[in-house]
């Protein structure tokens, strides 16, 4: 289970909370959240990491003295990008929230137009590449789009709305929907993957109202990128018992 730092009373004061999942953000952190307080006071931001081995937690401590910013040390079983932003989405209590990495590759200027999409009533709002290659290699570009491709016809196949970046990790909603969700069928979900969107939209009713807005992709300001040939095989699980088939020939070809 969870254990946050600082307790979180009257966060549901605030119209939206950011989620930040961690894991070895030392690099990155603090300008984060500084950066994200200087420019949306009123918002609450919520660390969920992911049992960091450097000094994530260290540097954060002194950030939480107000209640805005608060840190969630995640159970060591339960662990994964997307168990993150799930439990995050749990542990969310104002109207909205919006998911983001911490290392800049998400820039802190795209929350703004996506809160105001959230606000007119979109339900979802997608953060949108505005290059899809920029920061790619050919063979991640290629990779990209070919799974944005079969989530698109998956989601299709079972009725459900689609929209221009289904691998994308910048995406806000409402929480109360989105809480639903994950009660309901989070058990089913890729806990360990790195794709939290699909599932949620994959499990999202079919009426959702989805809106998208575009960002420019930034550069990884420190640290280490987390993506391994393990996000293939972790997204293929998500596609249905014919990706988990492909997913385990895959991972024994890959290992």
């Amino acid at each position: 289970m969870a254990m946050p730092l600082t307790g979180a009373e009257g966060l549901s004061e605030s119209p939206c909370t950011v989620i930040l999942p961690t894991y070895n953000e030392e690099a990155n952190i603090v300008r984060m959240v500084g950066s994200l307080r200087e420019m949306y006071p009123a918002f609450r931001i919520l660390i969920m990491d992911d049992n960091s081995k450097d000094r994530t937690r260290e540097l954060t401590e002194p950030l939480l003295v107000d209640g805005v910013v608060r840190f969630f040390t995640r159970d060591p079983a339960d662990r994964g990008l997307s168990a993150s932003i799930f439990q995050g989405i749990m542990e969310t209590d104002t109207e909205f929230f919006i998911n983001m990495d911490s290392d800049f590759q998400h820039p802190p200027g795209a929350l703004g137009p996506m809160f105001e999409e959230l606000r007119s009533g979109a339900d979802l709002c997608v953060g949108v590449r505005a290059d899809r290659g920029t920061g790619l290699s050919f063979i991640r570009w290629l990779g990209s789009w070919g799974c944005h491709f079969a989530a698109v016809f998956i989601l299709r196949f079972r009725g459900k709305k689609s929209c221009g970046d289904t691998m994308s990790g910048l995406f806000g909603g409402r929480t109360a929907l989105f809480r639903e969700v994950v009660e309901r069928d989070g058990a089913y979900f890729e806990r360990r993957g790195f794709k939290a969107l699909f599932d949620l939209m994959k499990n999202a009713p079919a009426d959702i109202r989805i809106s998208e807005t575009e960002y420019e992709f930034g550069e990884r300001q420190g640290g280490v990128s987390k993506l391994s040939p393990a996000v293939v095989t972790s997204f293929l699980r998500q596609c249905g018992p014919a990706g988990r088939a492909l997913a385990r020939i895959v991972g024994s070809v890959l290992s």
